[in-house]
């Protein structure tokens, strides 16, 4: 991940320090021998580091190496709770999960990224990799095209000028023309359509939320295997309810 070059600046310092966090997320606690293994930085240097993250809380030492810090809970929670779309969905979800037995997920956006801020749990829901707070690219999943289709489209050019369109699946849109034309379609329809984009197996229908000028604030996402998000119920049923959702939501971020 980074080589253990001379002269580093405070900068550099820092993104050291971003690279261990990232690697006890992604892969698991680890000693400081591990860590200096996996990141190619020498043991010196990533003491240096550990001992720092660890005084300041952001990393915790347990049996089996160093792990990330519950500090980031209080923080996370925090900055969930500021979000204006979070406090007003959070408490909805459950009743659209209710009625549907499927997944529903609050989705907003930042620096580029969907992120879940909460989700709710019908009796048929299926688990998947995704979770409160992970990130994922707009361009494949309901969520995220919902969003994209009522930004503004200069910003959305330089979105995938900076990140791309990558591939989760074989069926995920890599295009810059046919997102645009979903894009398009989203708008018409005020709903956004995933066909096995991000997740295989996965079928998802999101619709926006948008604020007094149109400009999004979030979406709302139900989700659920193939096999049962299909046909009629995924293109007429989820959206009408999903409408009616999102315009109870939109009133109340106008008015409270």
């Amino acid at each position: 991940m980074g080589s253990d070059g001379a002269g580093s600046g405070p900068v550099r310092a820092t993104l050291k320090s971003f690279d261990i966090l990232a690697s006890v997320r992604e892969e698991g606690p680890a000693t400081v021998t591990e860590l200096a293994d996996r990141l190619e930085y020498s043991k010196s240097t990533i003491h240096r580091h550990v001992m720092t993250l660890t005084e300041e809380g952001y990393l915790a030492e347990g049996d089996e190496g160093y792990r990330i810090g519950l500090l980031y809970l209080d923080y996370g929670i925090h900055t969930r709770n500021e979000n204006e779309l979070y406090r007003v969905a959070d408490s909805k979800l459950d009743e659209i999960a209710a009625e549907l037995d499927e997944k529903v997920w609050c989705v907003t956006e930042e620096d580029d990224y969907g992120v879940f801020l909460s989700s709710s749990s019908g009796k048929h829901a299926v688990k998947t990799y995704t979770r409160v707070g992970y990130r994922i690219p707009l361009h494949a999943f309901a969520g995220g095209k919902a969003i994209l289709a009522f930004m503004d489209e200069n910003r959305v050019e330089a979105m995938i000028e900076r990140r791309g369109l990558s591939p989760f699946t074989d069926d995920t849109i890599t295009s810059r023309a046919e997102l645009f034309e979903q894009l398009e379609q989203v708008r018409e329809r005020g709903v956004a359509f995933n066909y096995e984009e991000g997740i295989e197996g996965i079928h998802a229908v999101a619709a926006p939320v948008l604020d007094r000028n149109d400009r999004p604030r979030g979406s709302i996402s139900v989700a659920g295997p193939a096999n049962r998000i299909k046909g009629t119920y995924m293109t007429e049923e989820i959206p009408e309810l999903l409408l009616g959702f999102v315009n109870e939501l939109e009133v109340r971020l106008a008015y409270e």
